[in-house]
């Protein structure tokens, strides 16, 4: 949230429209923070192309060494909560955009946000800046807002009553390739065909396309000087999610999705359910999921009559289309049928090689802490479907890394077929060949790769190799009882 300390070498920014050479930009001078962001990587190069004179201010100057417009702004490294930093960044700026906010689960991101926000508006009073401009949140009023909407709320509040004029848009779902709130809908849709979700999807929603959004945010610097107020943005567009959902399958090419919604999935278990789902973590999952809760439309439209936007505001099936256009192909349904029916295989051979009625299996003497006959069947089918989704994740993860990823991704997969060769084997040496002490070492095996598989996955996807613990854990217990059953039948 907070942006980079020690401010690089002051020098004179250059300025580059699409057209050629910098050109003088008359005092058009413009601070940018969060612009390693979503939304401030792309709003930087349409103010340069605007003739803006452009500065950023971020924690960590590496963060836009891939911005192809780097080189064309000015970079001050340092946090956007120190007033140190925010002297030197703001000193000569005309307009400031603020654009950052915690997107964390920490227990104190309200009060930093807020001491942030504090910090910054008065900076920039002393300053002498004359805008500020920030992106907020779609509300509705008179409802308790989630933790998270209610700090965008609070934080634009205190921007407006910094005593610099600031316009505060307000806005829902951003459609947009990178957008989390768009990508949440992406992947929800693509990779589940029918789904039990919260009754939230009813809610009416306004979203707007991320070059509309860019639109009004460059336009916002030159509202007039008594513009101190907060304009709601939305497209053209009134929608629940539901609809999005569906409108967005329309769109790509895909069915209908089946949609039940239940009244019990609250918002912290249904943010769990989307970082289970989709590559967004719950985390991050929780402050969206939160502001999704209300209905989030409009109220006004009253920044169109000042700030025009070329060709009209953007309908949601032509905000999906450009949105995908060049997006990578989601692989996750791929990885998920290739691991399940690997997984299915080893479970098959393993299921044919056991034999719990046997003559020989009744007659062992069996600790008396071993669960009941009917735990393991029941236990393994959750382990193994468990095992299928978290290598899935997995694989879909590094299939996002890209081309640089494709030797890890066949070492991942020679270690889970290596672990499934295993738990099948397991079955054959204790119940085929009825040898306990060598399941056990067996079992002991796959225990270690179950662990090595879980900290691979993890180094991909953190839920993921979370999510592997059980069946590690399993895997160890296995080894202790089939060593018990080993010294206990010893002839």
């Amino acid at each position: 949230m907070t942006t980079q300390p020690t401010p690089s070498p002051t020098r004179s920014p250059t300025i580059r429209s699409q057209n050629g050479p910098a050109e003088p930009n008359d005092g058009r001078t413009a601070l940018v923070t969060g612009a390693s962001g979503y939304i401030g990587g792309q709003l930087v190069p349409r103010l340069l192309a605007e003739g803006w004179q452009v500065r950023v201010l971020t924690r960590r100057a590496g963060s836009l060494d891939a911005r192809p417009w780097a080189r064309d702004v000015e970079v001050v490294v340092g946090d956007v909560a120190d007033r140190g930093d925010l002297g030197k960044a703001l000193s000569g700026i005309r307009t400031a955009y603020y654009l950052v906010h915690s997107m964390d689960d920490e227990p104190d991101f309200a009060e930093r946000d807020r001491e942030a926000a504090d910090t910054f508006g008065s900076a920039a009073r002393d300053a002498g800046v004359q805008r500020i401009v920030y992106l907020g949140g779609l509300h509705p009023a008179g409802e308790e807002l989630s933790p998270h909407l209610a700090s965008r709320v609070e934080v634009g509040r205190i921007l407006l009553e910094s005593g610099v004029p600031t316009a505060v848009l307000q806005a829902a779902v951003v459609l947009g390739d990178g957008s989390v709130s768009f990508d949440m809908l992406r992947h929800l849709t693509t990779r589940l065909p029918a789904m039990v979700a919260p009754k939230w999807l009813d809610n009416r929603i306004q979203p707007i396309a991320v070059d509309d959004v860019i639109t009004l945010l460059a336009g916002a610097a030159d509202l007039p000087a008594d513009a101190n107020r907060t304009f709601d943005i939305g497209g053209p567009d009134v929608l629940t999610y539901r609809e999005m959902i569906q409108r967005f399958a329309a769109v790509t090419g895909m069915r209908q999705r089946v949609v039940v919604t239940i009244p019990v999935l609250t918002p912290r278990l249904a943010s769990h359910w989307v970082g289970l789902v989709t590559p967004i973590g719950a985390g991050i999952a929780k402050p969206l999921v939160g502001s999704l809760v209300h209905e989030v439309v409009a109220k006004e439209s009253d920044l169109l009559e000042l700030v025009p936007v070329p060709g009209g505001l953007t309908g949601f099936d032509d905000a999906v289309r450009r949105a995908m256009e060049g997006t990578t192909p989601d692989t996750a349904l791929r990885n998920l049928a290739l691991t399940g029916a690997a997984v299915t295989a080893a479970a098959v051979v393993g299921s044919l090689a056991t034999q719990p009625d046997s003559r020989w299996y009744r007659s062992l003497d069996l600790p008396a802490w071993q669960p009941p006959k009917a735990t393991f069947p029941i236990v393994w089918s959750l382990l193994y479907a468990d095992l299928a989704a978290s290598t899935a994740a997995t694989l879909t993860g590094l299939d996002r890394e890209g081309e640089g990823a494709a030797r890890k991704r066949r070492t991942y997969l020679a270690a889970v077929g290596a672990n499934l060769a295993l738990n099948a084997g397991w079955s054959v040496v204790f119940w085929r060949a009825r040898r306990p002490g060598a399941a056990a070492l067996e079992s002991a095996v796959l225990t270690a790769s179950g662990a090595d598989l879980a900290r691979r996955s993890a180094a991909v996807n953190p839920v993921a190799g979370r999510a592997l613990v059980p069946y590690v854990a399993w895997c160890g217990f296995a080894t202790v009882l089939s060593a018990a059953i080993e010294r206990r039948n010893r002839r």
